[in-house]
């Protein structure tokens, strides 16, 4: 039988029995929640990196990619479980059975793909946890140090502080859960967003003293932050599999389409209007640049550290989804319970310490989107893709091109952001030590 009479036969979409699914509002919630946050904030700090004409077309060139990406991973997803037989298949699996089925000379790789892209995916969402711990601490600092300035101590401290309420919102296990969460960090986003454009016009807005077109050796930091911000690919299968109708994820409108056109229509109108504003000043989240003593954006600061703090666990959930893979075989029925509690919380320890050991906010934001999402979110989606096209790439091979220029940027991005990022964190530390 061949590949495309197998994917005919089998519907996975009858097959999967789901526990407790979520709707398509909930759906589009976490995809937004996944990618808009604390990426969302550092937009205008990106914008100064590349020039506001630079901004504008790239944020929408880097959507129209990233949205791409998950478009191409799902619908592979899905071919592969019509021809494994299977209702449905995580990021990994879904790399593993495209090698499977891909060409014979790739087939032998199939285990180190799967493995390969479970190690990105770790790696990634631990720095993406890491990240949301300082981006807490930050804003809680600067509101303690303003109206209690007798508790002056460093950032490490508040990363410690927020380990418990962490610690106990990370015990929810079920996506249709973190929904409601996820609604309610967005809803905090979006006053949060509000009240940053509220700052930003509320003084003349000039175009004379910003540059359309940055500094060239600064494009690789502004692309690694807009990848950050628009990525949520790790949180995509998860989202699709737990929904109540996965057809809706694909196909216009759909849930991929409303949520990117959200992500991308948020981040540049912030990036654009809020570099127009403070010019080259920028802090790697905007908040940060708000005036401390006004109770507008006091409530910026506190609502951006609650929109953090209910998106972690969805966050978090890739971490631990990952963990539980392999370990649930060996755990036994009656520590099931306790096991996982302890798990967890373990996990978000470690997160936390990294945070403190590594309280550099732009620059983790930078590394994790050049690194670890240009990885997941570009070049493995475009090599499984081809890999499982490999029989049937269209006219003139245009699949085969196409996911050449993808793996290609993504590549880039990866080695010149990481290079980028790197002497930023090299310079500034010899700036301490002088």
């Amino acid at each position: 039988m061949s590949k495309e009479e197998k994917q005919e036969e089998y519907n996975p979409y009858e097959h999967r029995k789901v526990e407790k699914p979520s709707s398509d509002v909930r759906a589009t919630a976490n995809i937004i929640k996944a990618s808009l946050g604390s990426g969302l904030l550092a937009g205008p700090l990106a914008f100064a990196n590349s020039g506001w004409g630079i901004g504008l077309l790239g944020t929408f060139l880097v959507g129209l990619i990233c949205g791409h990406c998950v478009h191409i991973l799902v619908k592979t997803s899905r071919g592969c479980c019509k021809i494994e037989r299977k209702p449905q298949l995580t990021y990994a699996e879904t790399c593993k059975a495209a090698f499977q089925n891909g060409p014979k000379c790739v087939r032998p790789y199939a285990t180190a793909a799967s493995i390969f892209a479970e190690f990105a995916m770790l790696l990634t969402y631990v720095g993406v946890c890491c990240i949301y711990t300082i981006l807490i601490s930050d804003s809680i600092k600067q509101l303690i140090d303003r109206y209690v300035p007798s508790f002056n101590v460093s950032v490490e401290y508040y990363c410690l502080i927020t380990l418990i309420p962490i610690c106990l919102l990370c015990q929810i296990k079920y996506l249709k859960w973190l929904a409601l969460f996820s609604i309610l960090a967005n809803l905090f986003l979006l006053l949060t967003y509000l009240i940053c454009l509220y700052y930003v016009f509320g003084d003349k807005i000039t175009f004379s003293d910003k540059r359309a077109v940055g500094d060239p050796s600064r494009f690789p930091a502004f692309i690694s932050t807009v990848i950050f911000a628009m990525e949520g690919i790790g949180v995509v299968m998860p989202v699709e599999n737990a929904m109540k109708k996965p057809q809706h994820f694909l196909g216009f409108p759909s849930v991929l389409v409303v949520a990117m056109s959200m992500i991308v229509f948020f981040y540049s109108t912030l990036g654009l209007f809020g570099y127009l504003r403070y010019g080259d000043v920028l802090r790697g989240s905007i908040t940060l640049n708000l005036p401390i003593d006004d109770w507008p954006a006091i409530c910026a600061k506190v609502f951006i550290a609650l929109s953090i703090f209910f998106t972690y666990p969805l966050q978090y959930f890739v971490v631990y989804d990952i963990f539980k893979k392999y370990a649930n075989p060996y755990i036994k029925d009656n520590y099931r319970g306790v096991t996982e509690v302890t798990t967890r919380t373990i996990g978000v320890c470690i997160c936390v310490g990294l945070g403190v050991a590594l309280p550099l906010l732009e620059q983790i934001i930078n590394l994790v989107g050049a690194c670890f999402y240009s990885i997941l979110g570009l070049i493995i989606p475009g090599i499984i893709e081809t890999v499982f096209k490999w029989e049937n790439l269209g006219k003139g091979k245009w699949v085969l091109w196409k996911n050449i220029i993808i793996v290609i940027f993504g590549l880039g991005s990866l080695v010149s952001g990481c290079t980028v990022t790197i002497m930023d964190i090299i310079k500034i530390q010899n700036n301490k030590t002088d």
